[in-house]
């Protein structure tokens, strides 16, 4: 059954290159609501287990480094039909690929440095947003 929740982190690449407000702003626009919201860092630790799903991939331990190397904005998006509607708006995971007029077309740098995180299940989305959110944190 499909949750009307999603999961995204503002990346670290984006958040140096000040992007933070402009994303907010088109998922505002998309007509998702913030239920939780953090400023953060992530320690190798922290990135470590987060991705964890990764582990046996190789470039796991790139991606542990990039995502703990500055700070990022983790929140949890709400909206019906979330997830999907969410990986809509991000666009592909390389920019050269995504629609116009998505996050990662605008926003994104490569691959890697591809801006946003967006859940790719009803069930990770909640597996992430428990990560890094308490119930006491989300409205």
């Amino acid at each position: 059954m499909a949750t009307n929740r999603t999961f995204t982190m503002i990346k670290p690449d984006a958040v140096e290159n000040n992007y933070i407000g402009g994303i907010l702003k088109m998922i505002n626009e998309a007509g998702f609501r913030i239920v939780a919201m953090k400023y953060t860092k992530l320690s190798a630790e922290a990135a470590g287990k987060f991705y964890e799903i990764h582990k046996e991939r190789p470039f796991y331990g790139e991606l542990v480094n990039y995502m703990s190397s500055g700070p990022i904005v983790a929140a949890i998006l709400e909206k019906e039909n979330a997830v999907a509607d969410f990986r809509t708006l991000i666009g592909a995971t390389d920019p050269t690929k995504a629609d116009e007029g998505t996050i990662r077309k605008i926003y994104a740098k490569s691959i890697a440095a591809n801006a946003v995180h967006g859940s790719d299940s009803d069930e990770n989305a909640q597996i992430e947003g428990d990560f890094y959110f308490s119930k006491l944190e989300r409205f």
